[in-house]
């Protein structure tokens, strides 16, 4: 016997049921205030958002944490003076903070990494970078796994890794090559021109080009991707992420200093000897399309991507490998005969 549109199968048979037709109720029953019932949750138990920054030392990379978030943050590791040695980060320091903004409560959990090419052998500098979220991955994998699971498993997996450049006008070293093709594999890698002010307009624009003929040329995935995930996005999000994917990467110059101009205006920037850098006029650099991009349009995408592509990957790697070693050991395990 055929089913019926829009009918259940019976129990104990497979088989695939058409979506039911649309209807509308007569009166008003109240169900529509479901996405207010959620936020409403999700707002009541805030949000976690891992950054993690990655890049060679003396970049400004605390700086320009701290600028994204409009708080100090993290303690920069900068000189006050040319002559005085950069302070390196030597292991890998992760800050927490929890800040509100109308009532939205965001756990930020800052990753700051050892810079690179500050050692007499970088071969596998970045290898303490790929453990550190392979790890963090592993941990979520067996809390998730654990018999007596917590209802809300801690999330500390990286769910962003902004890379610093060199504003050296020629390219990635062989060295950002290496550390990119493995990170682009195993998180969201957005990629940054630091200290974008070392460079004049017409240098900064051939120094992008140039990078972005590297990624492709090198099959360096930056995110946003450009996959079948984007049916899902309206035409207006597409060319939105295709905008974005232009601007990459982002060139930004990074201040927590307030000053103030000849003319009275207030300001976020840097006092030079040729003038002031207000690092938040996009004439000057791109650090407000960064931080919009990061905190008002893709912040939780890049929360959903980390869980539905890199930790999905992972977990389905690890839980082939377990079920395949156990099968191995299995048929390995002598047979018991038994006598009757």
């Amino acid at each position: 016997m055929s089913q019926t549109h829009g009918e259940a199968a019976p129990a104990g048979v497979v088989g695939t049921v058409n979506e039911a037709p649309v209807s509308h109720p007569n009166n008003y029953v109240g169900f529509d205030t479901i996405t207010t019932q959620i936020e409403n949750r999700l707002v009541k138990r805030g949000f976690t958002f891992n950054i993690m920054m990655v890049g060679y030392s003396g970049l400004g990379k605390s700086t320009l944490i701290n600028t994204l978030f409009s708080s100090h943050m993290v303690d920069s590791n900068g000189r006050d003076t040319i002559n005085e040695p950069i302070d390196k980060t030597t292991e890998i320091k992760v800050t927490t903070h929890s800040l509100l903004e109308n009532n939205v409560r965001l756990n930020l959990n800052i990753i700051d990494t050892p810079g690179f090419g500050d050692q007499l052998n970088n071969d596998k500098s970045w290898e303490a970078v790929l453990k550190y979220i392979k790890d963090q991955q592993n941990q979520y994998l067996r809390r998730e796994l654990n018999a007596s699971r917590e209802m809300f498993i801690k999330d500390s997996r990286v769910h962003c890794v902004l890379y610093f450049i060199q504003p050296n006008g020629y390219g990635l070293k062989a060295l950002d090559i290496q550390v990119l093709k493995r990170l682009t594999e195993v998180a969201n890698v957005v990629p940054i021109i630091a200290k974008a002010d070392t460079l004049t307009l017409d240098e900064r624009t051939r120094f992008k080009r140039l990078l972005q003929e590297q990624f492709k040329f090198y099959n360096l995935k930056m995110y946003p991707y450009e996959n079948d995930y984007e049916d899902e996005l309206t035409e207006e999000e597409v060319q939105f992420n295709n905008d974005i994917r232009s601007l990459l990467p982002f060139a930004v110059i990074g201040s927590e200093n307030i000053i103030t101009t000849p003319n009275g205006e207030t300001i976020r920037g840097r006092r030079t000897k040729w003038g002031m850098i207000n690092v938040e006029d996009v004439t000057q650099c791109e650090f407000v399309y960064l931080r919009d991009f990061l905190t008002r349009t893709h912040l939780f995408d890049l929360i959903e991507t980390t869980s539905l592509v890199h930790y999905e990957s992972f977990r389905t790697r690890q839980l082939t490998f377990l079920r395949e070693n156990a099968s191995a050991r299995n048929s390995q395990m002598p047979q018991v005969q038994q006598n009757h």
